[in-house]
């Protein structure tokens, strides 16, 4: 399992080659990246700025790789945060996960990224040409994560 939250930018490819490894019995490998985009509620969106505390994200994203883990048959799991400021453009976030078969790397992947967004204690700043503003959290993102409750 590789966890990981840093400045730098990732290459997802590379993940999900690390991940495999020599192995021959993997038969899927999904993954996710997150974007910046310059479609949010802000006009004229120039970058986010991301922040958070070091010890809780970490232990944060390894409570939330090991739901994953203990509900879906996979292999592995890569989790790769991006923090700092990120342009219109860069890459925020990966999720690659690998399995025999594609159903539980897909669901795997998909509870990932619902509960990153709701339940990893990072903070967005969208900084725009008319200032700065802290981004609130979207119902549509709790509503994403509520139907993994069991």
């Amino acid at each position: 399992m590789l966890i990981s939250v840093q400045e730098r930018d990732f290459d997802v490819e590379a993940l999900g080659r690390a991940l495999i490894g020599p192995r021959k019995d993997i038969g899927a490998v999904v993954s996710f990246t997150g974007r910046v985009r310059d479609r949010s509620e802000a006009q004229n969106l120039l970058a986010l700025e991301l922040e958070h505390y070091p010890a809780m994200t970490e232990k944060a994203l390894q409570e939330i790789a090991g739901q994953a883990r203990q509900r879906w048959d996979i292999d592995d799991l890569a989790i790769v945060h991006r923090v700092g400021r990120l342009a219109v453009g860069e890459a925020i976030v990966a999720v690659v996960v690998i399995s025999a078969h594609r159903r539980d790397a897909f669901e795997a992947c998909e509870f990932l990224m619902d509960y990153l967004k709701t339940r990893a204690p990072f903070w967005k700043k969208e900084i725009t040409t008319d200032g700065e503003a802290w981004v609130e959290a979207r119902h549509s993102d709790d509503e994403a994560a509520a139907r993994w409750e069991e």
